[in-house]
C-alpha cells in the first residue's frame, strides 16, 4: 500500500490551483459597518485553503495592527463570514479584514498568529496582502 504525505506547501499550491481554475482569485469583499454589536463581518471571502479572517486595526498608513478579531475560514468561496471582537473599538476607527494561511501553527484549528510571526500568517499571492480596510460605525 502507497502512503502519500502532503505538505502544507503542497496544499496550498493545490488550493490555489482549484481557486485559479475555478476563476475566484484569494479576495476579502466588506463595507464599514456598525460593529457595537462585538462583530466584525466580511460579506465575501475567496480563499485558496482553509484559513482565518483576521481583523487588524489600522490607521492611514494601511498598515496592519493588532489583531481585534479573527473567524475560521474555508477554501473556496464563503459568504458573510462573521468575527467576534476581542476587545473594544470605538466608531471612527479603521479596520483591516485580511485572509490568513492555516499553515505553519503547531495545531490545526487553533488561531496562533500574533503580529509579525509566521504561524498562521497572512497569505500574499504575488507578493500581495488580501486584505480590504473597513471604517467600524
Amino acid at each position: 500500500m502507497k502512503r502519500f504525505v502532503l505538505t502544507a506547501a503542497a496544499i496550498v499550491t493545490a488550493g490555489a490551483a482549484f481557486a485559479a481554475s475555478h476563476g475566484m482569485a484569494p479576495m476579502v469583499e466588506g463595507m464599514d459597518q456598525d460593529v457595537s454589536g462585538g462583530t466584525v463581518t466580511a460579506s465575501k471571502i475567496v480563499a485558496p485553503e482553509n484559513g482565518w479572517l483576521v481583523v487588524h486595526r489600522t490607521d492611514a498608513e494601511m498598515k496592519p495592527g493588532p489583531v481585534v478579531a479573527y473567524a475560521p475560514i474555508r477554501m473556496g468561496e464563503t459568504m458573510d463570514v462573521t468575527a467576534i471582537l476581542t476587545e473594544e473599538v470605538a466608531s471612527g476607527e479603521m479596520l483591516m479584514l485580511m485572509v490568513h494561511s492555516e499553515a505553519g501553527g503547531m495545531k490545526t484549528g487553533i488561531f496562533e498568529y500574533t503580529l509579525g510571526a509566521k504561524e498562521d500568517g497572512p497569505i500574499k499571492p504575488d507578493g500581495n496582502l488580501v486584505m480590504k480596510v473597513i471604517t467600524a460605525k
